[in-house]
């Protein structure tokens, strides 16, 4: 009788670790590893084909309560140490777990390379708009006027739109979600992990300690379908409790609210989550409530070749050629003798 190959199937529960799980109660973290455990057993992927990597942060924890391999990396640095374990084991599912400020403050410059190169990386960004860990100090995401403890008397910086960074450095999947809309989150994970390229997923979390209530109108179940508009590709921007308001563009391009009552359906806005052209996908990042209601879901979802999977090609055509000699490459080209008198 041969033996049986198949792989065994797993559920959430074979993905917790033994550790024991050290985030404030009520904090988002928890509903978003445990949407997190429930994507990974509908992937198909062996326990030992998953790493998380994470940098520093309240978020950074996360691989300590993954049963898969992970590594709690440098303060801003995961996606570097992901870019090099992808690129060394290209058949590796690697996700980033990061928060605002590890993301975009001392890791801005790291993220931007891992998403222009389209790395194979699964980021997902935790928002709570604070320095949580470092208890209540202003992040790049914190809203102009934000009073905490480094910016008593209010911050004078203008936040990041992480989704705009995103899109603007060219990442091929970008999408956002809240910690406990938990079918939406779901949705927004498995998508993100079966993408090949560079994921941005920007989720918005709560810090009940020091930022508490701050995504409320995203989040309240009397509230939300007023203040977002939940992306389906192909279909118009409708929204509304009573789903009778919508988004079409100006004659300047500008998107502007409108009741369905005084327009057609086809005059809206229609959401192409695949359109190469990075531009309607800025324009709905730039959407944000209270201003206009705000995009919540999938903005960008193209196919491009990846970095890893370039490098790996190149790899692969070089070991194709047969063996190098390597005192051959250091005698060619410009070469000299340095010579004593």
């Amino acid at each position: 009788m041969s033996a049986d190959t198949s792989l065994p199937v797993l559920t959430q529960k074979d993905f917790a670790s033994d550790q024991e799980i050290r985030w404030c109660p009520r904090c988002g973290d928890y509903s978003i590893l445990a949407q997190m455990k429930k994507v990974l057993p509908t992937l198909g992927i062996p326990k030992e084909d998953i790493v998380f990597v994470s940098g520093i942060g309240c978020s950074s924890r996360f691989p300590y309560y993954m049963s898969t391999y992970g590594m709690h990396s440098i303060h801003g640095r995961a996606p570097a140490i992901a870019t090099g374990l992808k690129v060394a084991r290209p058949e590796l599912t690697v996700f980033v777990i990061t928060g605002d400020g590890d993301a975009l403050s001392i890791g801005g410059n790291h993220l931007l390379h891992a998403l222009r190169r389209n790395v194979d990386l699964k980021i997902i960004m935790f928002n709570n708009q604070i320095y949580g860990l470092t208890k209540g100090q202003y992040s790049p995401t914190s809203p102009l006027g934000k009073k905490t403890k480094s910016t008593p008397f209010g911050s004078v910086d203008r936040p990041l739109n992480p989704l705009s960074v995103a899109i603007g450095a060219g990442a091929t999947f970008v999408a956002r979600s809240a910690d406990v809309d938990i079918k939406h989150l779901t949705m927004v994970l498995e998508r993100a992990a079966r993408h090949k390229g560079s994921a941005f997923v920007e989720v918005y979390q709560d810090c009940n300690v020091f930022n508490s209530g701050a995504f409320e109108f995203a989040t309240k179940k009397d509230q939300k379908q007023e203040n977002c508009i939940y992306l389906e590709n192909g279909k118009p921007l409708i929204y509304g409790n009573d789903r009778d308001k919508g988004i079409r563009l100006t004659g300047a391009g500008n998107p502007e609210v409108v009741n369905l009552s005084d327009v057609k359906e086809d005059d809206l806005l229609f959401h192409d989550e695949s359109s190469d052209d990075p531009t309607p996908a800025f324009r709905l990042a730039q959407m944000r409530w209270p201003n206009s209601p705000e995009p919540m879901g999938i903005f960008r979802s193209i196919d491009r070749p990846t970095y890893d999977g370039e490098v790996d090609r190149q790899f692969k055509q070089c070991m194709e050629q047969g063996t190098a000699d390597l005192e051959a490459l250091f005698n060619s080209g410009d070469t000299w003798d340095v010579k004593a008198k």
